[in-house]
Protein backbone atom coordinates (compact mmCIF):
# COMPACT_ATOMS: atom_id res chain seq x y z
CA UNK A 1 0.00 0.00 0.00
CA UNK A 2 1.27 3.47 -0.90
CA UNK A 3 1.42 5.82 2.09
CA UNK A 4 -0.10 8.84 0.37
CA UNK A 5 0.49 11.22 3.28
CA UNK A 6 4.20 11.42 2.45
CA UNK A 7 3.31 12.92 -0.93
CA UNK A 8 1.30 15.75 0.50
CA UNK A 9 2.54 19.30 0.95
CA UNK A 10 5.70 19.11 3.06
CA UNK A 11 5.22 22.47 4.77
CA UNK A 12 2.16 21.02 6.53
CA UNK A 13 4.58 19.01 8.68
CA UNK A 14 5.45 22.31 10.35
CA UNK A 15 1.83 23.28 11.02
CA UNK A 16 0.88 22.50 14.64
CA UNK A 17 -2.50 21.45 15.93
CA UNK A 18 -4.69 24.05 17.60
CA UNK A 19 -3.76 23.03 21.14
CA UNK A 20 -6.15 25.57 22.65
CA UNK A 21 -9.19 23.75 21.31
CA UNK A 22 -7.60 20.32 21.73
CA UNK A 23 -7.14 20.90 25.46
CA UNK A 24 -10.61 22.42 25.86
CA UNK A 25 -12.11 19.30 24.29
CA UNK A 26 -10.02 17.14 26.64
CA UNK A 27 -11.30 19.08 29.65
CA UNK A 28 -14.89 18.52 28.54
CA UNK A 29 -14.62 14.81 29.29
CA UNK A 30 -14.52 15.55 33.02
CA UNK A 31 -17.74 16.11 34.96
CA UNK A 32 -18.46 19.40 36.69
CA UNK A 33 -15.48 21.31 35.24
CA UNK A 34 -15.37 25.12 35.43
CA UNK A 35 -13.93 26.22 32.08
CA UNK A 36 -11.91 29.39 31.63
CA UNK A 37 -10.53 28.20 28.30
CA UNK A 38 -12.24 29.21 25.06
CA UNK A 39 -12.70 32.91 24.36
CA UNK A 40 -16.40 32.82 23.62
CA UNK A 41 -18.91 35.26 25.14
CA UNK A 42 -21.46 33.58 27.38
CA UNK A 43 -23.99 36.22 26.33
CA UNK A 44 -26.64 35.49 23.73
CA UNK A 45 -26.77 37.21 20.36
CA UNK A 46 -29.06 40.25 20.85
CA UNK A 47 -32.68 39.63 19.84
CA UNK A 48 -32.83 42.34 17.19
CA UNK A 49 -29.96 40.65 15.33
CA UNK A 50 -31.63 37.25 15.45
CA UNK A 51 -34.91 38.82 14.31
CA UNK A 52 -33.14 40.32 11.30
CA UNK A 53 -31.80 36.89 10.32
CA UNK A 54 -35.23 35.27 10.68
CA UNK A 55 -36.82 38.02 8.59
CA UNK A 56 -34.14 37.57 5.94
CA UNK A 57 -34.76 33.83 5.72
CA UNK A 58 -38.52 34.34 5.51
CA UNK A 59 -37.90 36.80 2.68
CA UNK A 60 -36.00 34.02 0.89
CA UNK A 61 -32.60 35.67 1.23
CA UNK A 62 -31.10 32.19 1.06
CA UNK A 63 -29.35 32.22 -2.31
CA UNK A 64 -25.79 33.12 -3.28
CA UNK A 65 -24.55 36.48 -2.06
CA UNK A 66 -22.04 38.70 -3.91
CA UNK A 67 -18.55 37.37 -3.18
CA UNK A 68 -17.33 40.68 -1.79
CA UNK A 69 -20.42 40.95 0.41
CA UNK A 70 -23.93 42.34 0.21
CA UNK A 71 -24.19 46.02 -0.63
CA UNK A 72 -26.05 46.67 2.62
CA UNK A 73 -23.43 45.09 4.87
CA UNK A 74 -20.49 46.62 3.01
CA UNK A 75 -22.03 50.06 3.46
CA UNK A 76 -22.83 49.33 7.11
CA UNK A 77 -19.19 48.33 7.78
CA UNK A 78 -17.92 51.48 6.07
CA UNK A 79 -20.30 53.70 8.06
CA UNK A 80 -19.49 51.93 11.35
CA UNK A 81 -15.74 52.39 10.88
CA UNK A 82 -16.13 56.01 9.86
CA UNK A 83 -18.47 56.96 12.70
CA UNK A 84 -16.76 55.02 15.49
CA UNK A 85 -13.09 54.89 14.51
CA UNK A 86 -12.64 57.69 11.95
CA UNK A 87 -11.43 55.11 9.41
CA UNK A 88 -12.60 55.60 5.86
CA UNK A 89 -12.93 52.83 3.28
CA UNK A 90 -14.84 52.67 0.01
CA UNK A 91 -17.46 49.94 0.53
CA UNK A 92 -17.36 48.92 -3.13
CA UNK A 93 -13.61 48.57 -3.57
CA UNK A 94 -11.83 48.46 -0.19
CA UNK A 95 -13.88 46.07 1.97
CA UNK A 96 -14.47 42.30 1.84
CA UNK A 97 -16.94 40.35 3.97
CA UNK A 98 -15.14 37.25 5.27
CA UNK A 99 -15.94 34.02 7.07
CA UNK A 100 -14.87 35.46 10.40
CA UNK A 101 -11.51 37.08 11.05
CA UNK A 102 -9.86 33.66 10.71
CA UNK A 103 -10.58 33.47 6.98
CA UNK A 104 -9.73 37.13 6.50
CA UNK A 105 -6.31 36.69 8.09
CA UNK A 106 -5.70 33.50 6.09
CA UNK A 107 -6.60 35.18 2.80
CA UNK A 108 -4.48 38.22 3.61
CA UNK A 109 -1.35 36.30 4.63
CA UNK A 110 -1.71 33.94 1.67
CA UNK A 111 -2.03 36.88 -0.70
CA UNK A 112 1.10 38.70 0.50
CA UNK A 113 3.46 35.80 1.18
CA UNK A 114 5.96 34.39 -1.32
CA UNK A 115 8.21 31.40 -0.58
CA UNK A 116 10.94 32.48 1.83
CA UNK A 117 9.13 35.63 3.02
CA UNK A 118 9.12 36.28 6.76
CA UNK A 119 6.01 37.18 8.73
CA UNK A 120 6.85 38.59 12.16
CA UNK A 121 4.41 37.37 14.82
CA UNK A 122 4.71 38.98 18.28
CA UNK A 123 4.00 36.37 20.95
CA UNK A 124 2.17 35.42 23.03
CA UNK A 125 -0.70 35.55 20.55
CA UNK A 126 -3.57 33.49 19.21
CA UNK A 127 -2.30 30.58 17.16
CA UNK A 128 -3.50 31.24 13.61
CA UNK A 129 -0.94 33.68 12.20
CA UNK A 130 2.19 31.52 12.21
CA UNK A 131 0.49 28.46 10.67
CA UNK A 132 -1.05 30.67 7.97
CA UNK A 133 2.41 31.94 7.04
CA UNK A 134 3.80 28.40 6.90
CA UNK A 135 0.90 27.14 4.78
CA UNK A 136 1.51 30.03 2.39
CA UNK A 137 5.12 28.90 1.95
CA UNK A 138 6.66 31.61 4.10
CA UNK A 139 8.50 31.60 7.41
CA UNK A 140 6.81 32.64 10.63
CA UNK A 141 9.21 34.27 13.07
CA UNK A 142 7.96 34.62 16.63
CA UNK A 143 8.92 37.78 18.48
CA UNK A 144 8.97 37.17 22.24
CA UNK A 145 7.41 40.20 23.96
CA UNK A 146 7.35 38.76 27.49
CA UNK A 147 10.23 41.03 28.52
CA UNK A 148 8.59 44.20 27.14
CA UNK A 149 5.21 44.04 28.94
CA UNK A 150 3.77 41.95 26.10
CA UNK A 151 4.10 44.77 23.59
CA UNK A 152 6.20 45.06 20.48
CA UNK A 153 8.50 48.02 21.03
CA UNK A 154 10.34 50.02 18.34
CA UNK A 155 13.67 48.67 19.62
CA UNK A 156 12.47 45.08 19.48
CA UNK A 157 10.91 45.47 16.04
CA UNK A 158 14.04 47.14 14.68
CA UNK A 159 16.21 44.27 15.88
CA UNK A 160 14.12 41.80 13.87
CA UNK A 161 13.95 44.06 10.83
CA UNK A 162 17.74 44.34 10.92
CA UNK A 163 18.13 40.58 11.31
CA UNK A 164 15.81 39.50 8.50
CA UNK A 165 16.13 42.51 6.22
CA UNK A 166 14.31 42.38 2.89
CA UNK A 167 12.77 39.00 3.73
CA UNK A 168 10.25 40.62 6.10
CA UNK A 169 6.92 40.87 4.30
CA UNK A 170 4.49 41.42 7.16
CA UNK A 171 4.10 42.22 10.85
CA UNK A 172 1.08 41.02 12.82
CA UNK A 173 -0.63 43.35 15.28
CA UNK A 174 -3.47 42.14 17.52
CA UNK A 175 -5.03 45.00 19.45
CA UNK A 176 -6.29 44.40 22.12
CA UNK A 177 -4.34 41.20 22.52
CA UNK A 178 -5.41 37.63 22.95
CA UNK A 179 -4.17 36.19 25.36
CA UNK A 180 -2.94 39.12 27.47
CA UNK A 181 -5.68 41.73 27.09
CA UNK A 182 -2.93 44.32 26.66
CA UNK A 183 -3.72 47.18 24.25
CA UNK A 184 -1.45 49.57 22.38
CA UNK A 185 -1.92 53.32 22.46
CA UNK A 186 -2.03 55.22 19.19
CA UNK A 187 1.31 56.81 20.04
CA UNK A 188 2.89 53.38 20.43
CA UNK A 189 1.53 52.22 17.08
CA UNK A 190 2.64 55.45 15.40
CA UNK A 191 6.19 54.81 16.60
CA UNK A 192 6.13 51.26 15.23
CA UNK A 193 4.64 52.42 11.94
CA UNK A 194 7.61 54.72 11.34
CA UNK A 195 9.92 51.71 11.14
CA UNK A 196 8.05 50.07 8.26
CA UNK A 197 6.60 53.12 6.51
CA UNK A 198 7.62 53.24 2.84
CA UNK A 199 9.02 49.69 2.95
CA UNK A 200 7.41 46.69 1.20
CA UNK A 201 6.07 45.44 4.54
CA UNK A 202 2.41 44.94 5.36
CA UNK A 203 0.85 45.51 8.77
CA UNK A 204 -1.77 42.81 9.41
CA UNK A 205 -4.00 44.34 12.07
CA UNK A 206 -6.42 41.98 13.80
CA UNK A 207 -8.90 44.09 15.77
CA UNK A 208 -11.56 41.54 16.67
CA UNK A 209 -11.59 42.87 20.26
CA UNK A 210 -11.76 46.55 19.29
CA UNK A 211 -15.20 47.00 20.86
CA UNK A 212 -13.99 45.45 24.11
CA UNK A 213 -11.58 48.16 25.28
CA UNK A 214 -12.03 49.17 28.91
CA UNK A 215 -9.00 51.33 29.62
CA UNK A 216 -7.82 53.87 27.06
CA UNK A 217 -9.23 54.51 23.61
CA UNK A 218 -9.25 52.87 20.22
CA UNK A 219 -5.90 52.70 18.45
CA UNK A 220 -5.05 51.16 15.09
CA UNK A 221 -2.25 50.67 12.59
CA UNK A 222 -4.90 51.61 10.03
CA UNK A 223 -4.69 55.14 11.43
CA UNK A 224 -0.91 55.16 11.62
CA UNK A 225 -0.17 53.55 8.25
CA UNK A 226 -3.35 53.19 6.16
CA UNK A 227 -1.54 52.61 2.86
CA UNK A 228 0.24 49.49 4.16
CA UNK A 229 -2.31 48.12 6.63
CA UNK A 230 -4.66 45.19 6.13
CA UNK A 231 -7.37 45.57 8.77
CA UNK A 232 -9.43 42.56 9.88
CA UNK A 233 -12.34 42.66 12.28
CA UNK A 234 -15.70 41.04 12.90
CA UNK A 235 -18.75 40.69 15.08
CA UNK A 236 -17.98 37.44 16.92
CA UNK A 237 -16.84 38.96 20.21
CA UNK A 238 -18.56 42.35 20.29
CA UNK A 239 -22.06 41.11 19.44
CA UNK A 240 -21.74 37.53 20.79
CA UNK A 241 -21.92 36.13 17.25
CA UNK A 242 -19.11 33.56 17.27
CA UNK A 243 -21.18 30.94 15.45
CA UNK A 244 -22.40 33.31 12.74
CA UNK A 245 -18.92 33.52 11.16
CA UNK A 246 -19.05 37.15 10.05
CA UNK A 247 -15.90 39.19 9.63
CA UNK A 248 -14.59 41.89 7.36
CA UNK A 249 -11.30 42.94 5.83
CA UNK A 250 -10.32 46.45 4.77
CA UNK A 251 -7.33 47.73 2.80
CA UNK A 252 -6.51 50.07 -0.08
CA UNK A 253 -8.20 49.03 -3.33
CA UNK A 254 -5.14 47.54 -5.05
CA UNK A 255 -4.37 45.37 -2.01
CA UNK A 256 -7.99 44.34 -1.50
CA UNK A 257 -8.29 43.26 -5.14
CA UNK A 258 -5.36 40.86 -4.76
CA UNK A 259 -6.65 39.45 -1.48
CA UNK A 260 -10.03 38.96 -3.13
CA UNK A 261 -8.41 36.50 -5.54
CA UNK A 262 -7.63 34.21 -2.58
CA UNK A 263 -10.88 34.95 -0.75
CA UNK A 264 -13.05 34.17 -3.79
CA UNK A 265 -11.61 30.67 -4.15
CA UNK A 266 -11.59 29.90 -0.43
CA UNK A 267 -15.16 31.13 0.02
CA UNK A 268 -17.94 31.09 -2.56
CA UNK A 269 -19.67 33.62 -0.34
CA UNK A 270 -20.88 34.25 3.20
CA UNK A 271 -24.54 33.32 3.73
CA UNK A 272 -26.85 36.18 2.76
CA UNK A 273 -29.09 36.01 5.82
CA UNK A 274 -26.14 36.11 8.22
CA UNK A 275 -24.89 39.19 6.39
CA UNK A 276 -28.32 40.77 6.82
CA UNK A 277 -28.11 40.01 10.53
CA UNK A 278 -24.64 41.58 10.71
CA UNK A 279 -25.93 44.65 8.89
CA UNK A 280 -28.66 45.00 11.51
CA UNK A 281 -26.08 44.57 14.29
CA UNK A 282 -23.88 47.39 13.02
CA UNK A 283 -26.81 49.70 12.32
CA UNK A 284 -28.06 49.04 15.84
CA UNK A 285 -24.98 50.68 17.29
CA UNK A 286 -22.92 49.66 20.29
CA UNK A 287 -25.51 49.72 23.10
CA UNK A 288 -25.59 45.92 23.37
CA UNK A 289 -21.79 45.77 23.38
CA UNK A 290 -21.52 48.39 26.11
CA UNK A 291 -23.80 46.34 28.40
CA UNK A 292 -21.56 43.31 27.89
CA UNK A 293 -18.47 45.43 28.56
CA UNK A 294 -19.85 46.49 31.96
CA UNK A 295 -20.16 42.84 32.96
CA UNK A 296 -16.69 42.00 31.62
CA UNK A 297 -15.11 44.77 33.70
CA UNK A 298 -16.78 43.46 36.87
CA UNK A 299 -15.60 39.93 36.10
CA UNK A 300 -12.08 41.08 35.24
CA UNK A 301 -11.64 43.03 38.44
CA UNK A 302 -12.99 40.22 40.61
CA UNK A 303 -10.90 37.49 38.96
CA UNK A 304 -7.73 39.58 39.00
CA UNK A 305 -8.16 40.35 42.71
CA UNK A 306 -8.67 36.67 43.54
CA UNK A 307 -5.71 35.52 41.44
CA UNK A 308 -3.41 38.17 42.92
CA UNK A 309 -4.35 37.05 46.44
CA UNK A 310 -3.32 33.50 45.51
CA UNK A 311 0.12 34.66 44.36
CA UNK A 312 -0.40 35.02 40.60
CA UNK A 313 1.31 37.99 38.96
CA UNK A 314 -1.35 39.17 36.52
CA UNK A 315 -1.36 41.53 33.59
CA UNK A 316 -4.03 44.22 33.81
CA UNK A 317 -6.24 43.61 30.80
CA UNK A 318 -7.14 46.84 28.99
CA UNK A 319 -9.45 44.97 26.62
CA UNK A 320 -10.72 41.60 25.40
CA UNK A 321 -11.76 39.14 28.16
CA UNK A 322 -8.57 37.42 29.31
CA UNK A 323 -6.17 37.59 32.23
CA UNK A 324 -2.63 36.36 31.57
CA UNK A 325 -1.08 35.23 34.83
CA UNK A 326 2.49 34.25 35.69
CA UNK A 327 2.59 30.89 37.47
CA UNK A 328 3.76 31.31 41.11
CA UNK A 329 7.05 29.69 42.05
CA UNK A 330 5.42 27.17 44.38
CA UNK A 331 3.34 25.62 41.57
CA UNK A 332 4.45 23.37 38.69
CA UNK A 333 6.33 25.65 36.29
CA UNK A 334 5.61 23.65 33.16
CA UNK A 335 2.36 25.34 32.13
CA UNK A 336 1.18 22.38 30.05
CA UNK A 337 1.63 19.91 32.91
CA UNK A 338 -0.07 22.33 35.26
CA UNK A 339 -3.24 22.80 33.20
CA UNK A 340 -3.69 19.05 32.85
CA UNK A 341 -3.23 18.61 36.59
CA UNK A 342 -5.65 21.43 37.36
CA UNK A 343 -8.45 19.94 35.33
CA UNK A 344 -7.94 16.49 36.83
CA UNK A 345 -7.52 17.47 40.46
CA UNK A 346 -9.30 20.82 40.80
CA UNK A 347 -11.88 20.53 38.00
CA UNK A 348 -10.76 23.93 36.71
CA UNK A 349 -9.75 24.29 33.06
CA UNK A 350 -7.46 27.12 31.98
CA UNK A 351 -5.20 27.49 28.95
CA UNK A 352 -1.42 27.01 29.00
CA UNK A 353 0.49 30.14 28.04
CA UNK A 354 2.87 28.18 25.83
CA UNK A 355 -0.04 27.43 23.50
CA UNK A 356 0.30 31.09 22.43
CA UNK A 357 3.96 30.92 21.48
CA UNK A 358 7.32 31.29 23.19
CA UNK A 359 6.35 34.52 24.89
CA UNK A 360 3.73 32.64 26.87
CA UNK A 361 5.89 30.02 28.55
CA UNK A 362 5.22 29.84 32.28
CA UNK A 363 1.88 31.64 32.13
CA UNK A 364 -1.80 30.70 32.24
CA UNK A 365 -4.63 32.36 30.34
CA UNK A 366 -7.92 32.76 32.19
CA UNK A 367 -10.97 33.69 30.12
CA UNK A 368 -13.61 35.64 32.04
CA UNK A 369 -16.18 35.30 29.27
CA UNK A 370 -18.36 33.30 31.63
CA UNK A 371 -20.81 34.07 34.41
CA UNK A 372 -19.78 35.56 37.74
CA UNK A 373 -21.16 32.51 39.54
CA UNK A 374 -18.85 30.27 37.50
CA UNK A 375 -15.92 32.59 38.11
CA UNK A 376 -16.48 32.61 41.88
CA UNK A 377 -16.75 28.82 42.02
CA UNK A 378 -13.71 28.39 39.80
CA UNK A 379 -11.63 30.78 41.90
CA UNK A 380 -12.68 28.94 45.09
CA UNK A 381 -11.54 25.64 43.59
CA UNK A 382 -8.28 27.12 42.37
CA UNK A 383 -7.62 28.68 45.79
CA UNK A 384 -8.07 25.31 47.46
CA UNK A 385 -5.63 23.74 44.96
CA UNK A 386 -3.10 26.53 45.54
CA UNK A 387 -3.35 26.28 49.33
CA UNK A 388 -2.69 22.54 49.19
CA UNK A 389 0.36 23.12 46.98
CA UNK A 390 1.75 25.60 49.53
CA UNK A 391 1.67 23.09 52.37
Amino acid sequence: MVEMKQYMRKSLNDVPKLKIFEFSNYASQFDNVIKFTIGEPDFKTPEYIKDAAIKSIKNNRTHYAPQRGTAGLLKAVANFLAQNYDLHYNPQTEILITNGVTEGVYSAITAITNPGDVILVPTPTFSIYSPDAVIAGGTAVEVDTSKTDFKLTPELLKSYLDKYGDRVKGVVFVNPSNPTGIAYTQEELDALAKLIKGKPIFAISDEIYSELIYDGGYASMARALPEQTILTNGLSKSYAMTGWRIGYLCAPEAITNEIFKVHSFVMTDVATFTQDAAEAALKGGTAATKKMDEKYIQRRDYMKKRLAAMGFDCSRPMGAFYIFAKIPDFLEQDDTKLVYDLVKNARVAVTAGSYFGKGGNGYLRFSYATSMDQIKEGMDRLEQYVNQARQ
